[in-house]
C-alpha cells in the first residue's frame, strides 16, 4: 500500500443542502450507505463537514448555530464509521471561498470588486458564489472548524473547496497591500497580491494541519491545478483534477491538466461526475460509455479515478447511480494491477502559455496548448505538458506553441538544452523575447521583419486572427515537410509573422501571399483572397536541431482543425524525431499512452478508442463505443521482450523484435485495452 493511501476507486460526495429543506439526513441508512458503496467497488469517499450554504452535519459543540437547521443526526461521524468498518477512506469536505451561511452574518468578510461592489453572486440571485476573503478574520472559524474536526473525527484528509487567488480591493486586502508598500489601485499589483494571499494560507492551513495529524491528505480545490500551482506544492499531498468534460471543463482540459499536474512530483486524482450536465444536476446520468472513457483516460495518464456525485437532502444514497459507477469501477478493479506505482514514458515536453500569461488570461486551457494537445495526441506522441522549472533533459523535443516569450534566462536553458543534443519545435511569436522586438532564440535560424500582433496594453494579440479570413495566405509545401499533401498552396486561415531566414538556415515552406488583403476597398468572393502564387517569405524553417513555423498552427488547430496543418506539424517532428516511443496505424481517434512499472520490469500500452461528440448545443458527450480491428502497433524498448500481453484478460499477442522495437498487433479494440510489454 502507497504511504499516501491515495485509492484507485473514489467518490467525491457534494452536499450542498438548502435550509428550505425538511428532514435532512432522515433516511440515512448507514449499513445502506456503506454496503451500496462496497458493492460499487468504491474504496475512497468524500464526505461532509461544511458545505457551500454554509451548514454542518455533524454534532459541532463550537459551532451550533451553524448546524443544518434540519438535521437531526450525527451524520458524518455516521458515515465516517460505517465506510471504515468496510476499509473505505473517508477524506473530509470543508467550504472556503464560498459560503453563503458566512458572506450573510459576516458581510464585512466579502471579497470587493474595484468598483467597491461584492464579488460574485448579487443580492437578488440565487446563488451562494459570493467570495469570501481568507485574510481576513474568517481565516480564524476555519482554524477553529478545522480543529474541531480533528478532535473529534479519525480523519484521512481534508479536501478544501474553492480556494483561489481573488483581484480583491476589500479593506483588508487595501491595507495588507498598503503595508507592503504597494499601491491598490494597481490591477496588476492586486493579482500579484491576491496569489501571495491564497498561497500564504494554504501554507498556514496545511502546517496547522499536519502539527495535529501529519498523515492527513490536503488537497485545495480551485477547479484548474497549473503553473501557479508548483511554488505552493508542499501545502498538498496530492493533486485532484476536477475536469467533468460535460460541465464546462471539456474534453480536452483533463489530458492537459494531468499532463502538467504529473511533472510536479506529487500523485494525481482525476474527478468527473456522474451527472449528465454538471454538479446538482440530480437525478441525471452520464452515459456509460463516457463515464468509461473517463476513467479509464484517467489510469492511461498515471491518474487514480474520483467521479462526483450528491447525497440527496434526505440522506439515502441512490442504487441506480452506483450501479453506473460500480459497472465502471469494477472493471477500474481488475486493471489496477498494471496501473499501481506506474510512470508515463514521454520524449516531448510542450510549453503552456499559462505558465507566462496566467490562467485568468489564457483560460482553463490555452488555445495554442489545445491545439498541440489534438495534434500530438491524434500522432500517438507521448508528451507532458511543462513551464520553464522543468527539467528539459527529460525530453529528446520541446515545443514552444505560437505565444511563448523567451526571456535571457529561459533563452539560456534552452540554448544548453539544444547544446546537448535537445531538439526544438517552435511557432509564431514563440521565441521572441519579452518586449516582442526580436527573436531571443537565435537558434531558431529567423529574424523579425514585420510588426508583431500586439494588443492595445502592448501584449501579444492572442486569437487576434481567430475565425476571420481577411488576411488569409498560403503555404506550398514540398519535400519530407509536405509527405502526404500535394504540392499545391494549402490556406492558413490565421496569418503569419513576417521573418526572414538567417544565414545557414533552410526554408523548407514558403509562404505564398494572397492578391491583397480582404478590405471594404478590395475583396474577393465570400471569404478570402486566392493564392497569387507569389512566395513572400519563409512559412517554415529549419535550423539544425531546430524547426520554426512562422504561423500559429497550434491556436490555428484549435480553432478549425485544417488536416493540411496537422500532417506538416507531425512530418516537422518526424524530421527531429525518427523513432519515436509509439507508432501505430490505427485511426486518429485513437487515444495512446506508454507507461513504464520499474518494478515489474514492464512497459503497459493503453489505448483508448471513444469519440465524443456535440449531439447536444452545450457540450459533447459519448454514447457508443466503436470497436476497431488489426491495429499494427511499434513500441520502442529498451532490451529484449519476453511476452506481449493484453490484460487483464492474459491474452499473448505474437510479437517480433528489431532494432531496438517490438512490433505487434492487436486484433481488436473496444473501448479500452491495456497491452503489458514484460521485459527481460
Amino acid at each position: 500500500m502507497n504511504p499516501l493511501d491515495l485509492r484507485f476507486r473514489q467518490i467525491h460526495l457534494d452536499f450542498h443542502t438548502s435550509e428550505a429543506i425538511p428532514n435532512i439526513g432522515a433516511d440515512f441508512d448507514p449499513e445502506e450507505f456503506a454496503a451500496t458503496l462496497e458493492k460499487a467497488r468504491v474504496n475512497s469517499i468524500t464526505c461532509f463537514a461544511r458545505c457551500h450554504h454554509g451548514w454542518i452535519y455533524y454534532d459541532t459543540q463550537r459551532f451550533p448555530e451553524r448546524r443544518h437547521p434540519h438535521l437531526n443526526r450525527n451524520l458524518l461521524k455516521e458515515q465516517i464509521e460505517a465506510c471504515h468498518a468496510r476499509n473505505i477512506r473517508v477524506p473530509i469536505y470543508v467550504t472556503i471561498q464560498w459560503d453563503h451561511y458566512t458572506a450573510s452574518h459576516h458581510p464585512e468578510w466579502l471579497a470587493l470588486n474595484a468598483d467597491g461592489s461584492i464579488q460574485g453572486t448579487r443580492p437578488y440571485e440565487a446563488g451562494f458564489y459570493r467570495e469570501l476573503c481568507v485574510n481576513s478574520p474568517y481565516l480564524d472559524f476555519i482554524k477553529a472548524q478545522v480543529k474541531e474536526i480533528l478532535e473529534m473525527f479519525p480523519v484521512d484528509g481534508f479536501f478544501f473547496d474553492i480556494v483561489r487567488p481573488l483581484d480583491d480591493s476589500s479593506r483588508w486586502s487595501r491595507a495588507g497591500m498598503e503595508a507592503e508598500g504597494l499601491d491598490p489601485a494597481d490591477g496588476n499589483a492586486r493579482k500579484a497580491y491576491g496569489l501571495k494571499v491564497i498561497n500564504n494560507f494554504k501554507r498556514e492551513l496545511s502546517a496547522f494541519v499536519r502539527e495535529i495529524k501529519p498523515e492527513a491528505t490536503i488537497f485545495y480545490n480551485a477547479g484548474h491545478v497549473g503553473p501557479r500551482h508548483r511554488p505552493v506544492a508542499d501545502s498538498y499531498s496530492h493533486w485532484e483534477l476536477e475536469s467533468l468534460p460535460s460541465g464546462g471543463w471539456g474534453y480536452l482540459h483533463f489530458p492537459v491538466s494531468a499532463r502538467y499536474a504529473r511533472t510536479l512530483g506529487l500523485e494525481c486524482l482525476g474527478m468527473t461526475g456522474k451527472f449528465h450536465t454538471t454538479w446538482g444536476d440530480f437525478h441525471s446520468f452520464k452515459n456509460s460509455a463516457a463515464l468509461q472513457f473517463e476513467c479509464y483516460q484517467m489510469l492511461a495518464m498515471n491518474a487514480k479515478c474520483s467521479i462526483g456525485d450528491q447525497l440527496l437532502p434526505s440522506g439515502k444514497i441512490d442504487p441506480t447511480t452506483y450501479e453506473l459507477i460500480g459497472s465502471v469501477y469494477r472493471r477500474v478493479e481488475q486493471k489496477e494491477p498494471w496501473c499501481r506505482e506506474a510512470r508515463p514514458l514521454t520524449e516531448i515536453g510542450v510549453f503552456t502559455p499559462e505558465a507566462f500569461y496566467g490562467e485568468g488570461v489564457t483560460g482553463r486551457v490555452p488555445t495554442a496548448t489545445m491545439g498541440a494537445t489534438r495534434m500530438l495526441q491524434e500522432g500517438g506522441h507521448q508528451f507532458d505538458v511543462i513551464d520553464p522549472e522543468a527539467d528539459f533533459s527529460a525530453y529528446k523535443v520541446l515545443i514552444l506553441p505560437d505565444h511563448i516569450p523567451v526571456s535571457p534566462s529561459f533563452a539560456a536553458k534552452l540554448e544548453a538544452y539544444l547544446n546537448h543534443g535537445g531538439a526544438l519545435l517552435a511557432s509564431y511569436e514563440a521565441g521572441l523575447n519579452e518586449q516582442q522586438s526580436e527573436f531571443a532564440l537565435k537558434a531558431l535560424g529567423v529574424r523579425l521583419t514585420g510588426e508583431t500582433t500586439l494588443d492595445a496594453e502592448g501584449r501579444p494579440a492572442r486569437g487576434r486572427y481567430y475565425a476571420k479570413h481577411d488576411f488569409t495566405d498560403y503555404l506550398r509545401p514540398r519535400g519530407d515537410i509536405g509527405r502526404g499533401l500535394a504540392e499545391t498552396e494549402y490556406a492558413m486561415y490565421m496569418k503569419e509573422l513576417a521573418v526572414a531566414a538567417e544565414p545557414g538556415a533552410e526554408t523548407l515552406v514558403d509562404v505564398i501571399a494572397s492578391y491583397f488583403d480582404r478590405s471594404y476597398k478590395h475583396f474577393c468572393s465570400h471569404n478570402q483572397t486566392p493564392s497569387s502564387s507569389r512566395a513572400s517569405g519563409p512559412g517554415i524553417v529549419r535550423n539544425g536541431q531546430t524547426i520554426y513555423f512562422a504561423h500559429p498552427i497550434f491556436s490555428q488547430y484549435a480553432q478549425t482543425a485544417p488536416l493540411w496543418v496537422k500532417k506538416l506539424f507531425l512530418n516537422a517532428l518526424e524530421m527531429l524525431l525518427p523513432e519515436p516511443l509509439v507508432r501505430h496505424r490505427g485511426p486518429s481517434s485513437l487515444l495512446v499512452t506508454l507507461n513504464e512499472q520499474a518494478a515489474e520490469k514492464r512497459q503497459v500500452l493503453h489505448l483508448l478508442h471513444y469519440i465524443p461528440e456535440r449531439r447536444g448545443l452545450q457540450f459533447d458527450t459519448i454514447e457508443d463505443v466503436l470497436p476497431v480491428y488489426d491495429i499494427p502497433l511499434s513500441v520502442k524498448v529498451p532490451g529484449a521482450v519476453q511476452a506481449v500481453t493484453c490484460v487483464p484478460q492474459q491474452e499473448g499477442l505474437n510479437f517480433q523484435q528489431a532494432n531496438g522495437r517490438v512490433d505487434f498487433t492487436l486484433p481488436k479494440l473496444e473501448g479500452h485495452q491495456m497491452i503489458a510489454i514484460q521485459l527481460a
